[in-house]
């Protein structure tokens, strides 16, 4: 098998795991923290205060991020980084407010790194002809991740109104060991060279300093340009719409007294159709990467833009508008709501976010590819600005508030990744056609010269 395919499935296995257990706590963080508050009245870390911290931090840490791949290579970034996630799950174990927020701003700091060299380790593990497929494999496996671990979840919160600290031990410490497992699987990576660096350059990163400054300083000139700067339009919805389906949906139908006798239960269902609609996602666009590289990333990304659209509408009629807050008797416009319906939105929003995603991924790493650790960089950046503003707006908005949003932002995000889309296409064209003319030139001389 190729080294570097092989290096894919590695990686894909690898963030499954680690995100088996960090994207499950993201889930049921709230849960999992109001039911501590009920204990211990002294404690008052909230989750989505705490989801806000995590992005927040990681949004500022992107900016460096690159300059510590320069030292470490994107290989034992993503180890470092993966062992906050960790930290993250062990402070669970002993409660403490100033605990969890320090421990949430740590996560933050290492998330920039384990996704911006993760980002530049697919790319450099691809190439134009591949990367979509590659993309999507990877895509696929890291939201496998939803699914596990949520099922885990779904059986360890039956028949329970609160999260007792018992089960909330052991699973805390379940999903501890599966992010030490994923550390394992990153540590068999093997080192691929770069080719990222355009030759012309290499006079400038000679020295490990002399690479940090140069890399922050192509990070900050690439955000500047045109593409990189609608793009972030399309990551900033990308954020928004990961913050509100990995943290305030499954909170959202928590609430909802009305959906179930046990609603607390469908939050860990919610969790794993989900991560079906990433998965399903993910395969089937890993499958087709030859074909979405020839057809072009716009009509997959129309297609998430619509399914998420669609989502929105059913989960409006179906939660009332105050879900996101705490446990509500209050019904929206279908009484009583259906739990049927909101697991089904539950999956449309994984699919939509697998069609967005994969083609961001396949966007950078296909079309910047002379500089792929700041295009990942700038993408996580934006991605967790959004996804820190929504934590920190969601105590405070209602559903319907975050859903109008969410609308605005999509379709202004769409447009932009569309019109990206179209011009690298134009130019890809263009190119192709001086090749064709220059070799056509190039076999007309030959003859004559004969």
């Amino acid at each position: 098998m190729d080294i570097k395919f092989l290096n894919v499935l590695i990686l894909g296995f690898g963030f499954m795991f680690v995100f088996t257990s960090f994207q499950t706590m993201g889930n049921i963080e709230k849960t999992i923290l109001d039911s501590i508050a009920e204990e211990d009245k002294t404690f008052k870390g909230d989750g989505y205060t705490s989801l806000a911290v995590i992005y927040a931090s990681f949004a500022l840490s992107n900016w460096l991020a690159p300059s510590f791949l320069s030292f470490t290579g994107p290989r034992c970034a993503m180890l470092v980084g993966s062992l906050t996630y960790t930290l993250f799950m062990v402070v669970f174990l002993w409660p403490s407010t100033w605990l969890l927020y320090v421990a949430s701003a740590i996560l933050g700091a290492g998330a920039s790194i384990t996704w911006t060299g993760q980002g530049t380790f697919l790319a450099r593990c691809s190439d134009p002809t591949n990367i979509s497929r590659n993309s999507g494999i990877f895509w696929a496996l890291l939201q496998c991740s939803m699914f596990f671990g949520n099922l885990f979840v779904y059986f360890q919160f039956q028949d329970k109104s609160t999260i007792d600290a018992e089960t909330r031990q052991l699973v805390i410490g379940v999903l501890i060991a599966v992010a030490i497992l994923g550390i394992a699987f990153l540590a068999t990576l093997r080192t691929v060279e770069d080719n990222s660096t355009p030759d012309r350059e290499l006079h400038e990163v000679k020295s490990g300093f002399g690479s940090a400054l140069y890399a922050m300083k192509s990070a900050g000139e690439l955000f500047m340009t045109r593409d990189m700067l609608l793009l972030s339009l399309a990551f900033f919805y990308s954020g928004l719409e990961l913050s509100f389906f990995s943290g305030v949906y499954g909170s959202s139908i928590g609430f909802t007294s009305a959906i179930s006798e046990t609603p607390k239960e469908i939050v860990g269902l919610a969790g794993i159709f989900i991560g079906i609609g990433e998965v399903l996602g993910g395969g089937l666009f890993g499958l087709l990467g030859s074909k979405t590289t020839r057809y072009g990333r716009d009509p997959i990304v129309i297609v998430g833009y619509i399914i998420h659209l669609i989502a929105f509408f059913l989960i409006f009629l179906n939660l009332p508008d105050a879900a996101p807050f705490q446990s509500t008797t209050d019904i929206s416009y279908l009484d009583p709501p259906k739990a049927w319906l909101a697991l089904l939105c539950a999956f449309l929003l994984g699919f939509g976010d697998a069609c967005f995603n994969t083609q961001i991924y396949s966007m950078l790493g296909g079309v910047f590819v002379k500089n792929s650790v700041g295009a990942f960089a700038l993408f996580k950046f934006t991605q967790s600005v959004a996804a820190a503003i929504s934590f920190f707006y969601s105590p405070y908005l209602g559903l319907r508030a975050q859903l109008s949003i969410l609308v605005v932002f999509g379709t202004i995000g769409t447009a932009c990744f569309c019109v990206v889309e179209w011009a690298a296409k134009k130019r890809t064209k263009s190119s192709n056609s001086e090749s064709s003319d220059s070799k056509s030139d190039s076999q007309s001389v030959s003859s004559y010269e004969k």
